[in-house]
């Protein structure tokens, strides 16, 4: 599968996928023209043409060039439809072992062959069993395909669902937080502090940081998704709500639309107020942008492009401005801003409900985790012993 020289039929697939360019990044085209078949291409369009988010697309495109490899890779035959069970229960046994048996018996887990072969084709590079929530995510985007194609699969039969739960318990694999550290306000100020050139791209990272921290602790997908239509002007808001005699502060509404826990028929919003508004502005009036993409991309002379920011160049922004920093890339990612907003709404004693509605979070559960380690550390249940 080498793409340095596409044949004809993977340089047709690839125009085909041209079709989705605001959805698969340009460096992957070549690669998934390369993975996939015809029938996977007219499935991906069918999907978009059916009104499939953009980030659950780029997902279930990102899958199916992983199957289709590995099956190609584990059988020696392209990806059937419907899979039979014992090809689910195979890509379980592959992709969750144990460690330890692994070390005792190279058989055990994925042959050495195929994965020599995933990683060849930059398909595999995490050492060790796989995550189970990626593992889970893609027998979910072979099992939403299966049933696009008019087909039914084993996806929910008995053996599956033991064969996956006993695999996860075997693999011991710790849950990975997306962000190893959060972006609290102490960190942010760290990063806003190698913004402060006049240049193109520090107006722009500095208001990327504050409008994404500031907005709730925006997902990456939603930055650089973010449009000038999507920005309102609202009235002044007081610096003390219970004093309208305190200082007024610019205010925008920021239409969010569709996002990852929305229903197709919510209009999601939320405000923006003060300072990242302040740098917002300052922005857009230097860049002069009018309309279409907020963060866009910079080249190396300063010019700024009319497409939008991926939103994988928003985690590497980030992260090239924690080293400029003095910190530690590894440590944080772009999730780490989201779940520095919550954690410093804890840390100021905001009410978990409040919080919630800047963030979006539809998970009580999943929000609250934020509350209670930022709680813990500052309770006195962990200091009897200090």
């Amino acid at each position: 599968m080498n793409t340095n020289r596409l044949s004809p039929e993977i340089e047709r697939r690839s125009e085909e996928l041209n079709a989705l360019e605001a959805i698969l990044p340009f460096d992957r085209r070549d690669q998934l023209a390369a993975l996939l078949t015809d029938d996977d291409v007219a499935t991906l369009k069918h999907l978009a043409n059916e009104g499939v988010g953009d980030n659950t697309l780029r997902a279930i495109a990102s899958d199916l060039g992983y199957l289709e490899a590995w099956c190609q890779f584990a059988t020696g035959t392209p990806l059937p439809w419907p899979a039979p069970e014992s090809l689910l229960l195979k890509f379980v046994a592959h992709h969750l072992w144990d460690p330890t048996r692994r070390a005792e018996d190279e058989n055990h887990g994925m042959p050495v062959a195929v994965e020599s072969s995933l990683r060849s084709q930059r398909l595999l590079r995490a050492d060790g069993p796989h995550a189970p929530e990626t593992v889970r995510r893609r027998l979910t985007s072979w099992s939403i395909l299966t049933r696009w194609r008019g087909l039914t699969g084993a996806f929910d039969g008995p053996s599956l669902k033991s064969a996956l739960r006993l695999a996860v318990h075997a693999s011991a694999r710790p849950r990975q937080r997306k962000s190893k550290k959060a972006v609290t306000v102490d960190i942010l100020a760290m990063l806003l502090e190698v913004c402060t050139g006049e240049r193109s791209v520090d107006l722009r990272d500095r208001a990327l940081l504050l409008t994404a921290f500031g907005s709730g602790g925006r997902r990456r997908s939603e930055v650089a998704a973010l449009r000038v239509e999507d920005l309102t002007d609202e009235e002044p808001v007081q610096t003390n709500p219970s004093d309208a005699s305190s200082p007024p502060l610019p205010c925008l509404s920021i239409r969010l639309g569709r996002t990852k826990r929305t229903k197709s028929d919510d209009d999601e919003h939320v405000l923006l107020i003060g300072r990242p508004v302040t740098a917002l502005k300052e922005w857009l009036d230097q860049a002069g942008i009018n309309e279409g993409p907020v963060f866009r991309r910079i080249d190396q002379w300063g010019n700024i492009d009319r497409r939008a920011l991926t939103p994988q160049a928003v985690n590497l922004i980030l992260k090239d401005r924690c080293k400029q920093a003095g910190l530690d890339p590894a440590q944080f990612s772009a999730h780490g801003l989201r779940s520095g907003y919550l954690t410093e709404a804890a840390n100021r004693g905001i009410p978990l409900p409040e919080a919630m509605q800047q963030s979006l979070h539809k998970s009580v559960t999943q929000a609250a985790r934020y509350f209670n380690n930022a709680q813990r550390k500052n309770g006195r249940a962990a200091r009897l012993v200090t």
